[in-house]
């Protein structure tokens, strides 16, 4: 199992300015289906082949934090490059 931390620093003040911006990122970032997401208050949860994931905001941040097994573990790279790619646009 990997464990995976992204931290981006963001203007906006709250989760629910942001929540938007993240959902259709998302949605962009990974067509068809392979990761699915909900929200329990203002704490994104995600889930894929292998990979599970928060999303929160504190402190002007955007923490993401996930672990990731097989598969998702062999695709670590390109995991953390679209969804460091997603919480940086959603923090502008």
């Amino acid at each position: 199992m990997s464990e995976l931390t992204i931290e981006v620093e963001t203007a906006k003040p709250s989760m629910e300015e942001i929540r938007p911006a993240l959902d259709a990122n998302l949605k962009e970032a990974f067509p068809g289906g392979m990761l699915k997401w909900r929200w329990e208050g203002d704490v994104m949860h995600l889930s894929g082949p292998g990979a599970r994931a928060t999303i929160s905001f504190q402190d002007g941040r955007l923490i993401g934090r996930a672990e990731l097994g097989p598969p998702a573990s062999l695709m670590r790279p390109v995991i953390e490059q679209k969804i460091s790619q997603v919480m940086k646009k959603a923090a502008v």
